[in-house]
């Protein structure tokens, strides 16, 4: 059970999904899990496996709820025991009369960031080598096939070519969630806007993935005003980073490469504060 529940948590953190873990440390009397026992819960409230059931399970799955919707990234160690008379112990009391005493670490495990690059060129192929370099995950997609290539993209997890309707219908639901970021980084400027509205018109408010576009203001007015006259609302396009990258005087692709990689740095950070 617990290998199946570590397999199940690396599943989870691959679809882009946070992940709190409860794993039994130490055990003493009479109680439903020993230690290597353990459960995990997802920030979309799926679960899986055990530390014992009962009411330790629940005020567990609980504290991991907590962890989750604080945004609390901090682990921590938590003792319960199974006494309804245990009030006033350095522990948490539960309403039982087994009399055990448990002790389980509590701790929130943050997905890799997994970077879609849209557009295969010059900065594609930049920022695929900056994701390598940190330990990131990315994808590739572009509507031409030489560009989304297996032997251009070696490390790439994915590979899709396509035209845009074709790529965001064969992305099954909540597909894109997988992705931490997208980067528009289309050769045209058509294919950008399409892919954006497309995205946006499947993705919620503050939901991953996180886009950005490169370009200038000019470009991102356009794209703006098109999105909005598409029925994406105002509040929705405006979570759209454009142009992405911090300003550091960024010109060639390597150097728009640490830009927007670094921006995507500094937004994992305060994520997971």
């Amino acid at each position: 059970m617990t290998s199946a529940t570590l397999a199940w948590v690396l599943d989870r953190l691959n679809h882009g999904e946070r992940v709190a873990l409860a794993s039994v440390v130490e055990a003493s009397g009479s109680v439903p899990g020993k230690p290597g026992a353990r459960m995990a819960l997802t920030n979309l409230r799926n679960r899986h496996g055990t530390i014992g059931g009962a009411g330790l399970e629940l005020k567990v799955e609980k504290h991991l709820g907590q962890m989750l919707t604080n945004g609390s990234s901090t682990s921590r160690v938590e003792t319960y025991v199974l006494h309804r008379d245990a009030k006033g112990q350095e522990a948490t009391a539960l309403n039982s009369l087994c009399g055990g005493r448990v002790t389980v670490s509590l701790e929130v495990l943050e997905p890799v960031p997994h970077i879609l690059i849209a557009g295969g060129g010059h900065c594609g192929l930049a920022v695929a080598a900056a994701c390598d370099n940190l330990g990131w995950s990315h994808s590739v997609f572009d509507v031409r096939n030489e560009f989304a290539d297996v032997e251009v993209y070696p490390n790439a997890v994915e590979h899709h070519s396509s035209d845009v309707e074709a790529f965001i219908s064969s992305i099954s639901d909540n597909g894109f969630m997988r992705f931490s970021d997208v980067l528009l980084l289309g050769h045209d400027w058509s294919v950008d806007q399409d892919l954006l509205i497309g995205l946006l018109l499947t993705r919620g408010e503050g939901e991953r993935p996180r886009i950005g576009a490169i370009g200038s203001r000019a470009k991102w007015k356009v794209f703006r005003e098109e999105a909005i006259s598409a029925g994406v609302p105002e509040l929705v396009i405006d979570s759209v980073r454009c142009p992405i990258g911090i300003e550091i005087g960024a010109e060639t692709p390597e150097e728009i490469a640490i830009a927007v990689c670094a921006e995507i740095l500094a937004i994992e950070k305060c994520v997971q504060e």
